[in-house]
C-alpha cells in the first residue's frame, strides 16, 4: 500500500521526534492521527499546519481503553482504520547525564514506568489496530527504539532496559503477525538534537558523539523522520523484525 493510501497514527506526535515523523508521512501524502498526551497546544498546531489529512486525540497509551477509543475515533474520521503505527510515545522521561538516577537509586517503579510506556503502549496500539489490519491484509508497525543499549553511552537504566525489552517484543510480533500481511521494525536513533527529552544534554556530550560519529554531526529528528518513513513505504514490503540504526554510524549493527 503506498503512503498516499495510508492512515498512519504516530504515539506522542505533537512534539520533538513525533512531531517530525508526522510531518515527514504527511509530506508524502499519508493521513496523519497525531496522539498526544500533555502538549495539546502543539498537537492542535501541528493539526491545524497539515490541513484535513489529520486529526489530534488525546490518549494514554497505557491505557487500553483510551487507545481503543482513539482507534475508534480516527477510523471514523477518515471513514478508513489506522493501517500504519508508530509507537513513539515516551513518558516521563528526559535524557539528562548530570540528574540521572545512578546504580544504587534508581528504583523499580522506575524499570516500570518505561516499561510500560515502551513495550504496554506499543501492546495497546497493535492489538487495537489488528482486527482491521488481518481483515485487510496489511499493517505497518514500526517501533522507536534507541543505539544505548547497543552502545551505552550514558547509562540511563530504565529507559535504555524498556528499549531493549521492545527489541524482543518487536521480533516476536513480527514472527507472529507476517502471516497476515503485517510488518513489525524498529528504528533506533542516536540522541538526537534536538528535542524536548533532549533539551537538558549538554554541549559538550552532543560534540563527543559528534566526534564518535562517522558522518561527523549529530543526528537530527527530519533525518530519522524519513528512516521511519521507509518502513511505511511499499519499498520495505520484504522487511520485517528489523532493527535499523540510525545515527550516522556510531553504532554499527
Amino acid at each position: 500500500m503506498k503512503m498516499n493510501d495510508q492512515v498512519v497514527l504516530v504515539t506522542g506526535g505533537s512534539r520533538g521526534l513525533g512531531s517530525a515523523i508526522v510531518q515527514a508521512c504527511a509530506r508524502e501524502g499519508s493521513k496523519i492521527v497525531i496522539n498526544y498526551y500533555s502538549s495539546e497546544e502543539k498537537a492542535d498546531a501541528l493539526r491545524e499546519q497539515l490541513g484535513d489529512n489529520a486529526i489530534a486525540i488525546k490518549a494514554d497509551v497505557r491505557d487500553k481503553e483510551q487507545v481503543q477509543k482513539m482507534f475508534n475515533q480516527a477510523k471514523q474520521h477518515f471513514g478508513q482504520p489506522v493501517t500504519t503505527i508508530i509507537n513513539n510515545a515516551l513518558v516521563n522521561f528526559r535524557f539528562d547525564p548530570v540528574n540521572k538516577k545512578d546504580a544504587s537509586t534508581v528504583l523499580w517503579e522506575d524499570f516500570q514506568s518505561q516499561l510500560a510506556s515502551a513495550v504496554k503502549g506499543a501492546l495497546n496500539t497493535i492489538q487495537a489496530g489488528l482486527p482491521d489490519m488481518k481483515e485487510n491484509r496489511f499493517g505497518r508497525i514500526i517501533n522507536i527504539g534507541t543505539n544505548l543499549f547497543q552502545n551505552p553511552v550514558v547509562a540511563y537504566h530504565d529507559y535504555t532496559t524498556s528499549k531493549a525489552a521492545l527489541l524482543g517484543f518487536t521480533r516476536n510480533m513480527a514472527n507472529e503477525l507476517g502471516q497476515y500481511g503485517i510488518t513489525v521494525n524498529m528504528v533506533s536513533g542516536g540522541l538526537l538534537k534536538q528535542t524536548d527529552a533532549s533539551a537538558a544534554t549538554s554541549e559538550e556530550v552532543f560534540a563527543l558523539i559528534e566526534s564518535s560519529t562517522p558522518l561527523r554531526k549529530v543526528t537530527e529528528p527530519a533525518e530519522m523522520a524519513d528512516a521511519i518513513c521507509f518502513f511505511a513505504s511499499p519499498w520495505s514490503r520484504a522487511v520485517t523484525g528489523q532493527n535499523l540504526v540510525v545515527d550516522g554510524g556510531l553504532v554499527m549493527d
